[in-house]
Parts: structure tokens; C-alpha cells; sequence
């Protein structure tokens, strides 16, 4: 089974967001004014993000995506198509 980047709501995925480009955003912009301390956000970046930014953008496509497509695979043959809601 592969992993899920996906959050239980599209609100909380969102802040995740929020926190964890703020803290990398953060902690780059912040190195002429505080100097290396300021690094210590990238950590908690990457933790909001879980891992990297490009893993937060694919739980963002799971999290609006839940639901509404449905994975089957079948002889080692998979697709993806619309759920029967």
C-alpha cells in the first residue's frame, strides 16, 4: 500500500501548509537579522511539510481528491476513476 500525504481535512492540510512554508520562508529571511540561530525553523518546516514541499502538494491532491476517485487494481493492472457516490 503506498503512504498517504493526505490530511482528515482540507482546512488543517492548509495550515500545515501555512506553518511549515512560514517556517522555511522563516528561516531563511531571518538570517541577516538573527544569523544562524534562525535556522532552527527549517526543522519544524520540514515536519509541518512531512519531508518536503513537493509531499505536501501530493497530500493536497489526495486531500481534495478523497472521496471523489477510487483506485482499483486488477491482474497487476491499476486505474484510477470516479467513485460510484
Amino acid at each position: 500500500m503506498a503512504e498517504s500525504y493526505a490530511s482528515a481535512t482540507l482546512t488543517r492540510h492548509l495550515v500545515r501548509g501555512a506553518v511549515g512554508f512560514g517556517a522555511l520562508i522563516g528561516a531563511v529571511a531571518l538570517l541577516p537579522v538573527v544569523g544562524v540561530v534562525s535556522l532552527v525553523l527549517a526543522p519544524l518546516g520540514l515536519v509541518a511539510l512531512r519531508g518536503c514541499p513537493t509531499c505536501w502538494a501530493m497530500g493536497l491532491a489526495e486531500t481534495l481528491s478523497r472521496g471523489r476517485l477510487e483506485r482499483t487494481c486488477e491482474d497487476g493492472v491499476c486505474s484510477v476513476s470516479r467513485s460510484a457516490r
